[in-house]
């Protein structure tokens, strides 16, 4: 395998005020990283649910890391796409 097998995930929960953040760090042994960062913020009554708040908080961060990740990921075929092999077959 090309690529590092050990990815590492890091998650950071806050609740500051009326918002909740929750940051989400994912890093590959080859020292790149990626991050995800969700916001939740109290509803228009001031309901506030701290534990509905962080799970939510935390779908929107790896929601935000995994788009990150898919950027990633079509650079890299766009990249890949435009190598020695993409210029033997006229796609350069």
């Amino acid at each position: 395998m090309a690529r590092p097998a050990k990815w590492t995930v890091e998650i950071a929960l806050d609740e500051s005020g009326d918002t909740t953040r929750a940051q989400v760090r994912l890093a590959a042994a080859g020292g790149t990283t990626y991050h995800g960062i969700g916001l939740v913020h109290s509803g228009p009554r001031g309901v506030h649910l701290p534990a509905i708040a962080a799970e939510l908080a935390m779908a929107r961060a790896f929601s935000d890391l995994t788009e990150e990740l898919l950027e990633a990921v079509a650079s890299d075929i766009e990249a890949d796409a435009r190598g020695p092999l993409a210029v033997l077959q006229g796609r350069a």
